[in-house]
């Protein structure tokens, strides 16, 4: 294991560890980007998708990194033009959604989807599904770790995934 990942907080309670404090590191944070941007550097693609909140922080630091474009993908409700929605349930059991911009991709992009974690895989498949329905291309997704579980080993078997700290 990297050893910037010692900055993760794994004491905390219930089923999320809390990654901030590595963020708040720079030189600890500005290596996950590299160690991220290398690990997809034989990935292809148009522009990188990161999921509110923290994934947009980890994503916008990779997009700027690859000198790609960033696409939010917001909480639902919070995008004040017309958006295309897809609903989950999250962690916690809470029926959840997110939305993007009708107009934020063009057909046949290719994107680099980041989140910080993915826990159950149910929001990652919303975006994943949020995406595709513009066109796009999942070309792999990108993000410290993937827990295991059904839905996550569903999703490694259709896409690829990046990560640094495969914890299972």
């Amino acid at each position: 294991m990297r050893d910037y990942l010692d900055l993760v907080d794994t004491t905390t309670e219930g089923p999320r560890y809390d990654v901030t404090p590595l963020f708040g590191d720079y030189q600890a944070f500005s290596a996950l980007v590299d160690d991220l941007v290398e690990n997809c550097a034989a990935v292809a693609f148009d522009c990188v998708a990161g999921i509110d909140a923290l994934g947009f922080i980890l994503g916008a630091a990779v997009a700027m990194r690859t000198e790609k474009g960033f696409v939010p993908l917001r909480k639902g409700g919070k995008l004040p033009v017309q958006s295309d929605t897809a609903h989950f349930v999250d962690y916690t059991g809470q029926r959840k959604s997110l939305e993007i911009r009708r107009d934020a991709l063009k057909p046949g992009s290719r994107v680099l989807l980041v989140d910080e974690w993915v826990e159950t895989g149910a929001q990652v498949k919303a975006a994943i599904d949020l995406l595709e329905r513009q066109g796009a291309t999942v070309a792999a997704i990108a993000t410290i770790n993937v827990d295991d579980n059904d839905l996550t080993r569903s999703l490694r078997n259709g896409y690829r995934f990046v990560s640094v700290w495969d914890r299972g």
